[in-house]
């Protein structure tokens, strides 16, 4: 094994990790002084959990809701936080769980947070306004995003669990997100474990949230994988932690059977409860009245879905503006209601949907997914790894990566090949079948070097110009995600690419573009920049919160605006003339 690339040695070559029995020793003393504080949800639904909760509703047939919420400012948050119960509740539908969306710089330490730029999320200062927010209606509180997988999860975690909070994530950006600036992966998995010790030792049961598809399920080819990856999770929580994890998944399952199967075979290998099952977001792709028809078509599975098998995953109706900003406080409402008049209509459908189609492909997912993570801890045990201990789990699979586990753990055929490859190769097709050939000749004939990146960790965008561009013949290399500005310039220079693509999400596009180009004339550098995805950002003078599409002031800087991936072919085209001799 001494030239294995997946070695111990090679992946973990520190030679003191703290040990992980130590770490949920630390996590574990913390609960003597931070455990879960009083609540308006669980006084309102009589319970000490919102897991005891979900039980009661699954038990009963109810379907719960989820609502996203989390504006930058901490007044509108507060008044999100009622207004959206209240409306609902007046018009008789119920919300039962927020998601309160954090900025990612609360992933930071402390006494880093305000040194580097904001994202669009909220900021909050400390225990006390974390409760102040959830004592503004009796909903279920989610702390998600930005607290598990960070250096502040411990920070994170105690605030949460003070301000009532009972489902605490996100367990999978521990696997895949970073932090601009921020390369100590050893301290954000450490201070993971010992957050995880604190959640363990809580009287009450507190829901371990992972979004797979925040984690390695975005990159997986294979549902299996998918479950796999889950049911490593849940091994390391529930079986080396002591915990109780909860899984959410569905922002890229867009087939109706698969998304189902995925449901039942995740209900049957690696969680229940769940947290919550997160719209199909990818398939708001026109307007608002076309996109109502995607919100009507992944929330009706996830209804049958939950009839035919109760979990507790509550069911997510994301505003049809999703795709285009942050959903407004009406906007939230309108989707709730929507949601809750669907489930009435739904009541009559069941009899009609024959499910057994997904019940076979969800066995085949439960079947392939175990022996993925089988051969994933027998090949980490052969490789000399301590899978007793939570931390060198996780920063192994952390360091590994999705791509590496799949392609030397995984199945030699996909099981149950993924919605998101299936949907971003179709994608790739629509934009190049009407390329005429003469053009993909010339671009192929040219030899083009693209270097493909991130500026945070959403990575469809950047994994369907890499499909274009392989099927472009241009040699796409990868720049990395969530990568920082100067380490990304460094990366196109040494690689001599002839051009630098930018998918971008998270409402910093501005200010990272400024920052690359800031770096590329530093170094003397014309490398011409290609940017995409949600290109808006957040003014400074801002007293909405809402960020505002920039996409006109980046284009003034000089570099290639791409509001669809087909814009990269006219552009690789004339990279392609340019590069001919005169």
């Amino acid at each position: 094994m001494t030239n294995d690339p997946l070695a111990r040695a090679a992946i973990l070559p520190e030679p003191d990790l703290p040990p992980g029995s130590a770490l949920l020793d630390d996590g574990r003393a913390l609960a003597g002084d931070w455990q879960v504080g009083a609540s308006a949800f669980l006084e309102h639904v009589g319970e000490n959990s919102e897991a005891a909760y979900k039980r009661r509703n699954a038990g009963e047939g109810r379907i719960m809701r989820h609502g996203q919420i989390g504006f930058r400012d901490f007044g509108k948050s507060l008044r999100c936080y009622s207004e959206i119960w209240e409306a609902c509740d007046k018009a008789g539908a119920r919300v039962d769980r927020y998601g309160i969306t954090l900025d990612w710089a609360m992933g930071y330490p402390l006494a880093m947070r305000s040194q580097g730029p904001r994202g669009t999320g909220m900021w909050l200062e400390g225990p006390e306004q974390c409760a102040e927010l959830t004592a503004g209606a009796p909903v279920a509180p989610h702390f998600g995003d930005w607290v598990l997988g960070f250096p502040a999860a411990v920070t994170n975690t105690c605030w949460a669990l003070a301000a009532g909070c009972t489902s605490i994530g996100n367990l999978g950006q521990l696997f895949t997100f970073r932090l601009p600036d921020w390369d100590d992966d050893v301290t954000s998995v450490a201070e993971t474990v010992k957050a995880l010790g604190l959640i363990a030792a809580q009287p009450v049961e507190i829901l371990v949230h992972s979004n797979l598809d925040d984690g390695f399920a975005a990159t997986f080819q294979d549902l299996a994988s998918c479950l796999g990856a889950a049911l490593i999770e849940r091994h390391i929580v529930e079986d080396l932690i002591g915990g109780s994890m909860a899984h959410c998944y569905g922002h890229h399952y867009s087939e109706p059977v698969a998304r189902m199967a995925f449901h039942f075979a995740l209900a049957d290998g690696a969680t229940a409860p769940g947290s919550m099952v997160y719209g199909n977001t990818t398939a708001y792709r026109g307007d608002e009245a076309q996109n109502y028809a995607s919100l009507a078509g992944y929330l009706l599975t996830d209804i049958l879905g939950q009839t035919a098998m109760p979990t507790g995953h509550a069911i997510n109706p994301v505003p049809v503006t999703e795709n285009e900003r942050i959903p407004d406080i009406d906007e939230v409402v309108a989707a709730q209601l929507f949601a809750d008049r669907l489930i009435e209509q739904a009541e009559g459908l069941a009899p009609l949907c024959d499910v057994d189609a997904a019940r076979a492909e969800a066995a085949r997912i439960v079947a392939g997914g175990q022996a993925f993570r089988d051969r994933v801890m027998a090949g980490l045990a052969d490789r000399g790894y301590d899978t007793t201990c939570p931390i060198e789990l996780f920063l192994a699979l952390r360091r590994i990566g999705a791509r590496r586990l799949e392609k030397t753990f995984g199945h030699a055929e996909p099981v149950a090949t993924s919605p998101v490859k299936r949907e971003i190769d179709l994608m790739a097709a629509r934009r190049l079948d009407p390329i005429a050939q003469d053009v993909r000749d010339a671009i192929a004939g040219a030899r083009l070097r693209a270097m493909v990146a991130t500026s945070d960790v959403h990575e469809h965008g950047k994994t369907l110009l890499e499909t274009m561009c392989a099927d472009l013949e241009v040699e796409a290399l990868d720049g990395g995600l969530s990568v920082d500005p100067d380490d990304l310039v460094a990366a196109a220079i040494e690689s001599g690419c002839d051009l630098l693509c930018v998918s971008t999400y998270n409402g910093v596009a501005l200010s990272y573009v400024r920052a690359v180009l800031e770096d590329l004339a530093a170094q003397g550098s014309s490398i011409p920049v290609l940017i995409g995805g949600r290109l808006n950002q957040i003014p400074d003078a801002s007293n909405t919160s809402l960020p505002v599409d920039v996409a006109d002031h980046i284009a003034e800087l000089g570099v290639t605006v791409c509001r669809d991936a087909a814009d990269l072919v006219p552009v690789l085209a004339k990279l392609a003339k340019n590069s001919q001799p005169a």
